[in-house]
């Protein structure tokens, strides 16, 4: 019989992961299933508790949170396999504000139709990208992107939104910081042999598609590509910015004459003037940061989706 490990972040989406606990506990028990449920008590407690429930033989263990916690219980998956353990898949049940992951591979917004997921879903394998640089010279994995410059300010200034939770708040984060982060740093992008070197606001990196809730990265992202999916935004007017935000939402802006795409397997990314802001699903890799370095690794990690979809 399958065995889960439901990891819960009580704090994650104001909340919501501890209000949702007993819900979910009676859920998978009507479903019939073999788990134990844990919670985590601070940052990084979530990668200690997913890679020691590889080592102890779940088969499954299941982020209850936001992109944060995903995010945790994946390192301490990609950990334990690399410490030599049979890695466990990794099941989402999304309480968070963004949510961004689990939108990427598919799984179910909705906590009961999450719960099924984890009881009749299939598997699937997908890329790892894996990061270096800033607050983190040893490198961390991350499932959905790495944003840098404008969206990684985004993310900071919406985790000071008290009063608003969701989508909303990645909004009013984007409006603020317009006016807080207008001035593009000069940057040195390198990948597959080429370089570009000129004043850039954003570099998404992306496994997954979307960031903030809302926002449409790489509206044409794949989880098993074997490829990053990058948006590179140049410097524009204040103006201008307020009318990319909405093409980032319909996911329409590479039509746009200051934003690059491109494909990659490795993208390293250097400021020439100014510093990097930047995070991994969600999580501070650095607020003024030098240097960071991105790899993917082709299918990785292992994660239930919903039977009846193909994950993108």
């Amino acid at each position: 019989m399958t065995r889960y490990k439901i990891i819960v972040n009580p704090i994650s989406g104001r909340g919501s992961g501890e209000s949702a606990f007993p819900r979910i506990d009676q859920r998978l028990k009507k479903l019939n299933l073999d788990f134990e449920m844990c919670r985590t008590g601070y940052p990084g407690h979530g990668i200690q508790l997913a890679e020691e429930a590889s080592r102890a033989g779940s088969d499954v263990v299941v982020a209850v949170g936001g992109d944060g916690t995903a995010n945790e219980a994946l390192n301490g998956l990609v950990h334990a396999r690399q410490n030599g353990s049979d890695t466990a898949a990794l099941g989402l049940i999304p309480v968070g504000r963004g949510n961004d992951f689990g939108f990427g591979i598919g799984v179910p917004q909705d906590l009961d139709l999450a719960c099924q997921t984890l009881a009749h879903g299939r598997r699937k394998w997908i890329d790892v990208g894996f990061v270096q640089g800033g607050d983190y010279p040893a490198g961390r994995y991350f499932g959905n992107g790495v944003g840098i410059g404008f969206d990684a300010m985004v993310g900071f200034e919406a985790l000071k939104l008290k009063r608003l939770h969701g989508f909303p708040s990645y909004i009013v984060a984007a409006l603020k910081t317009i006016f807080l982060y207008y001035q593009a740093p000069t940057l040195r992008i390198e990948f597959a042999d080429q370089t570009l070197t000129h004043p850039a606001l954003m570099v998404s990196i992306m496994n997954g598609r979307r960031m903030g809730g809302g926002f449409m990265m790489a509206p044409e992202g794949l989880t098993d590509d074997a490829l990053f999916d990058v948006c590179i935004a140049g410097q524009v007017s204040k103006a201008a910015i307020f009318g990319l935000i909405p093409r980032f939402m319909k996911g329409d802006q590479a039509g746009h004459p200051a934003i690059r795409t491109l494909r990659t397997a490795q993208i390293n990314v250097t400021a020439e003037q100014g510093s990097l802001p930047a995070h991994a699903d969600g999580e501070t890799l650095c607020v003024a940061g030098k240097q960071l370095e991105m790899k993917i690794f082709p299918r990785m990690l292992e994660v239930l989706i919903p039977a009846e979809i193909e994950a993108r």
